[in-house]
């Protein structure tokens, strides 16, 4: 029996992205009656499906399939058990018009740069060392502390710029401890100069911009959700396709989640002892009953979204470039970095003569980039493939776009404080209602890290009470690092255990 008398527990989850689908599949493997709302008709995964196109496979965004966390490694494998491949780690920066290897190569830099350019850029990063920044707020701050003001204007400022599409003065420091990992110049060189060290700062850390290597689904992400997806239902779970969740209420004692179809206008309602929900949270929020706060309806639509658009394009392999992605550091050119399919599996191309490369546009739903035609995209793409040097004129045989609504939660200022608002919201009015994965939460986190607020979420639902805190997850760059000294299978391996229960 569950607390409140009846004899199965029932969990609806919203979203079928990869946190959605880890707890639809933990829940529903222990016979626990699960059932899922997906928006879209057809995929699953979220931003980490996987579309196709003509016998093409290409991924929206590159995930590597990497984590500190080894519930995290060991779930990859039991989901997808024989279709994993260890693929190279290979990343560079294109920047004045020459190619930078990422993570930073101390004499290629030297030799593409010039000595006294290079020169200042040390210089510049020993008096960050010397004079940093004190409580550092924005990315630029942070950045600069951690590599130089001068390499910040270099490989950072204009990449960053249009991926948010606002100064850097204006993001967050969190965004940056999220995504930088405690990379910085002086790691970056001792990595190059010293790799038998490891991926590593010399005391078991693992840092993930440093990885060499990484798993990959043979046939994209999308290859591994789906097959969680199959599970969920061999389980006894359902997941309703094209079902968006269009409230949900709660009348002291279980909730009422309501839902439609886009397509054929039929809609339903179920009742179910917890949500969990990775929906954006203003969506979220705008359709739960009671009606939340003025204040919590007031930071929920205040939370800003970065939108994303990938233009896949299909041409002659001519071995121009072997990297997973490029990242374009050039203000002349508006693609902010470029995926060649490829090199993440071969598989993901039909013809071995054929590749496909993926050109990655940031933008916000509704501007002139979002709005322009799908051959006009093509176009552009095609442009600047020609202006970098990665194409030849008349060789793009085939093409296709893929827009991603709220790809990225946005870390500006204030941000913080409105989810912490929205936290206390939840807590205090809507019991067993749990918030898991990147736009479920507002925070930028890689898939392992979506997926763990999920297994947490499991875990505390099972308990009957909240062991497990899901914000401590990627809180910031240190949280869980560094090896545990207490446990030698963390002390071993370097991975990061989950967080400690309450």
């Amino acid at each position: 029996m569950n607390n409140n008398g009846h004899s199965t527990t029932t969990v609806a989850i919203i979203g079928a992205g990869p946190a959605g689908l880890t707890a639809a599949y933990l829940l529903a493997r222990r016979g626990v009656d699960v059932t899922v709302f997906e928006s879209d008709p057809s995929e699953v995964g979220g931003i980490a499906r996987t579309v196709k196109h003509n016998g093409f496979h290409f991924d929206i965004g590159g995930h590597r399939f990497f984590s500190k966390s080894a519930e995290v490694e060991a779930l990859w494998r039991e989901i997808l058990p024989d279709d994993l491949l260890e693929r190279p780690r290979s990343s560079r920066i294109y920047y004045d018009g020459k190619f930078f290897a990422y993570p930073l190569r101390p004499a290629e830099a030297l030799m593409n740069l010039g000595v006294a350019n290079s020169a200042l850029c040390v210089f510049s990063w020993l008096k960050a060392q010397a004079f940093p920044v004190r409580n550092p707020a924005n990315f630029e701050e942070w950045v600069s502390n951690q590599f130089g003001r001068r390499l910040f204007s270099i490989f950072f400022k204009s990449y960053t710029e249009k991926v948010w599409g606002m100064n850097c003065r204006e993001i967050s420091a969190d965004w940056a401890a999220q995504r930088i990992q405690g990379l910085s110049l002086g790691k970056a060189i001792r990595n190059a100069l010293f790799p038998g060290n490891g991926n590593g700062n010399g005391n078991g850390e693992v840092i993930k911009t440093l990885i060499h290597s990484f798993r990959y689904p043979r046939r994209g992400p999308g290859m591994l959700w789906e097959a969680c997806a199959e599970k969920v239902r061999a389980n006894g779970g359902r997941i309703l396709m094209g079902e968006t969740v269009t409230g949900c209420t709660y009348d002291g004692e279980r909730w009422r989640v309501h839902h439609a179809n886009a397509q054929n206008r039929g809609g339903g309602m179920i009742e179910a002892d917890h949500v969990i929900s990775s929906a954006p949270i203003p969506q979220l929020l705008d359709g739960l009953n009671p009606r939340p706060s003025p204040t919590a309806l007031e930071a929920a639509a205040a939370l800003r979204y970065r939108d994303f658009l990938t233009v896949a394009v299909m041409l002659p392999d001519r071995g121009l470039f072997d990297d997973n992605w490029i990242y374009i550091h050039d203000p002349s050119v508006k693609v902010g970095r470029i995926q060649n399919y490829k090199s993440w599996s071969p598989e993901m191309v039909p013809d071995p003569a054929m590749t496909c490369y993926g050109l990655e546009y940031f933008c916000f739903e509704g501007d002139g980039l979002w709005d322009s035609s799908d051959e006009a995209l093509i176009e552009l793409a095609q442009r600047e493939l020609i202006q970098i040097g990665l194409a030849r004129p008349g060789e793009i045989v085939d093409g296709k776009v893929v827009r991603q609504k709220k790809a990225y939660p946005v870390y500006d200022d204030g941000y913080a404080e409105r989810v912490q608002a929205i936290r206390g919201e939840i807590a205090r009015s809507y019991p067993r209602l749990h918030l898991v994965g990147r736009n479920g939460m507002h925070k930028y986190n890689n898939q392992d890290h979506a997926m763990m607020t999920a297994m947490l979420c499991v875990e505390n639902i099972l308990a009957g009470r909240e062991i497990y805190d899901l914000w401590a997850v990627n809180q910031d760059a240190e949280y869980h690092e560094t090896a545990s000294g207490d446990d030698a299978r963390s002390g071993a391996s370097g991975l990061r255990q989950v967080p400690r229960p309450a």
